[in-house]
């Protein structure tokens, strides 16, 4: 099985067929929606605001009171880090690795991750209307990967900070807590193994057919 991420094992629940064309067979790609742009551009306003100071362009200036209290978190800030992690072959440990090197097992990107000495700040924005569908658990992956990358660090305050409807989402993380973490997407990653071992891909049918990419499913249908 290939590196892994939050989102491509997210697609996989959501339609092991459409997991299939999009990153097995790569015969179809995923060009997004409005949504998901306007999401792009509002995250690297939000990185170049931290970063550089660089002035917020129009329709995102309410960004504004949101960054500069993340600004004044104390310690080194690292926008849009890429991490990696890789495991053993027993599956019984963990370590730090390059996103694209050839042991990664799991890679992602942090928004932003603020490293304090013992203490790290890890935040994911989004940017959804509201926080009624928060999923934390994407902040279990970087937080695991935040104590593998920086071995000072013994907590992680972390939050999915919906910048929208001004929510934040937290959750403290503890490092002797990293293997449970990690552990809790094993049975989702041997269903992805026994899907590549067996060959079958079921199709789900669901209210996102009319915005998946795969035009071949039986279960896709024209928006209206």
């Amino acid at each position: 099985m290939d590196a892994w991420s939050y989102s491509s094992l997210s697609t996989f629940k959501q339609c092991p067929k459409k997991y299939y064309h999009l990153k097995i067979a790569k015969d179809v790609k995923d060009y997004g929606n409005e949504a998901t742009r306007y999401g792009n551009k509002l995250h690297k306003a939000a990185e170049l605001y931290i970063k550089s100071d660089t002035p917020l362009e129009k329709g995102f200036e309410f960004l504004k009171p949101t960054l500069e209290s993340i600004k004044n978190i104390d310690g080194t800030k690292h926008c849009e880090l890429r991490l990696g992690i890789s495991k053993s072959k027993a599956g019984t440990q963990y370590g730090a690795t390059k996103f694209f090197a050839d042991d990664t097992w799991w890679r992602g990107i942090a928004d932003l991750i603020i490293v304090n000495g013992e203490k790290a700040y890890l935040i994911d924005y989004k940017s959804s209307k509201n926080a009624r569908y928060a999923d934390t658990k994407q902040l279990d992956l970087l937080a695991a990967a935040t104590f593998l990358h920086f071995p000072e660090v013994e907590v992680v305050k972390s939050a999915l900070a919906f910048v929208v409807s001004n929510e934040f989402v937290k959750k403290k993380h503890e490092a002797p807590l990293l293997k449970s973490y990690l552990a809790q997407f094993d049975p989702d990653l041997e269903r992805i193994e026994v899907a590549e071992e067996t060959g079958v891909w079921n199709a789900v049918s669901g209210p996102l057919c009319a915005y998946c990419p795969v035009k071949t499913c039986p279960h896709w249908k024209e928006r209206r």
